[in-house]
């Protein structure tokens, strides 16, 4: 069983995503052409991105990620401008390196990476969001088979992580809500830290049909504790987007918000933020991109990664905190590491 000990995982993660980081660079030199661009002097985000032709989403996926390689960063003035490196990915130096990128060109990673961009997003928009609900139609996580895949891809990584996360989050009574809580483990492990409280696991139902099972291994494990986890925990099926939530002292959102767009992780937020008790915790498990928007490296793969499946991306801490002020809730000032290029914040809804 993990813990604050076990070996972090991310060099296994980072293996994974970076294709995608290497799929944006190639679309970069070979589709968008933006180092040619760039090659007559600095541009502001903006004025690239309208020259690229790119909505603001696909924007902030690329452009985070071509800094964090070190091709780009941005000057004195914010603007966006080539570095050393980025020199040798323009067409008229010599050398060049765009041609010898341009061989993987015509990858096919590649080619639907540069749809997604110009796009934001693949032209059938079904088709790479396999696990976003689409507005008014069917979820996909309502298929047994689709939510079966997905929790149990899903579930080693939160069985290894979600440990950690018990241990640094609040020690408190009372109750905990797991927003699209997925394998549930989150759940388990804080249930187990908090010996006390209650908990509300909320998801799709088919998801929690899952969790359930997981949670008949992880209640029959011998862990001190581990069999009082099931009579403490409340399975509720709903549409976190639409159906009305649970009161909580406690919510965990886990990976969550970077599966959707900025308009909809605001709403997520005031909706989060009502369903706590006044003094209640909003806490956010996920990888953050640096606050300058220029990295790290491993987050802008995963942000490229989300992008290619879900609604979302990676945001920053200052735009979490945002959206907590805005909801109404007192960000707190605190960055937690947890493992796998992930770490916590929260915040706290004031007592009136």
């Amino acid at each position: 069983m993990p813990t604050n000990s076990a070996p972090d995982l991310a060099t296994i993660t980072r293996h994974q995503r970076a294709m995608f980081g290497s799929r944006l660079l190639i679309a970069a030199v070979h589709h968008l052409s933006v180092f040619e661009h760039l090659s007559a002097g600095p541009l502001s985000p903006e004025n690239l991105r309208n020259q690229l032709g790119l909505a603001e989403r696909p924007a902030m996926v690329l452009f985070p990620a071509l800094c964090a390689m070190g091709m780009i960063h941005y000057d004195a003035y914010g603007r966006l401008a080539l570095t050393a490196l980025g020199q040798y990915l323009t067409p008229d130096n010599r050398p060049t390196l765009a041609g010898y990128l341009g061989l993987e060109g015509t990858d096919p990673g590649v080619l639907d990476m540069a749809e997604r961009l110009r796009n934001d997003g693949p032209r059938q928009t079904p088709k790479g969001l396999a696990f976003v609900k689409e507005g008014d139609a069917h979820s996909p996580m309502d298929d047994p088979q689709q939510a079966r895949f997905l929790t149990l891809g899903l579930a080693g990584r939160a069985q290894h992580l979600s440990p950690v996360v018990a241990d640094q989050m609040t020690k408190r009574q009372g109750h905990l809500l797991d927003v699209a809580g997925g394998s549930g483990f989150f759940t388990f492990e804080w249930l187990l830290a908090n010996p006390t409280s209650t908990a509300t696991l909320f998801d799709r139902p088919q998801v929690l049909a899952v969790a359930n099972e997981l949670l008949d291994t992880f209640s029959q494990s011998g862990r001190p504790g581990a069999d009082t986890v099931r009579s403490r925990i409340t399975f509720q099926p709903g549409d976190m987007l639409t159906d009305a939530l649970p009161e909580a002292d406690v919510l965990l959102a886990a990976s969550l918000f970077h599966d959707w767009p900025t308009d909809t992780c605001r709403m997520l937020a005031r909706r989060f933020a009502d369903a706590l008790r006044p003094g209640g915790e909003l806490w956010v498990h996920d990888a953050f991109l640096d606050d300058t928007l220029d990295g790290p490296l491993a987050v802008t793969d995963y942000s490229a990664q989300l992008f290619w499946v879900t609604k979302g991306r990676c945001y920053s801490r200052r735009e979490y905190r945002s959206w907590f002020a805005e909801a109404g809730l007192e960000p707190t000032d605190a960055n937690i590491p947890t493992q796998m290029d992930y770490g916590l914040i929260w915040a706290r809804k004031p007592v009136r």
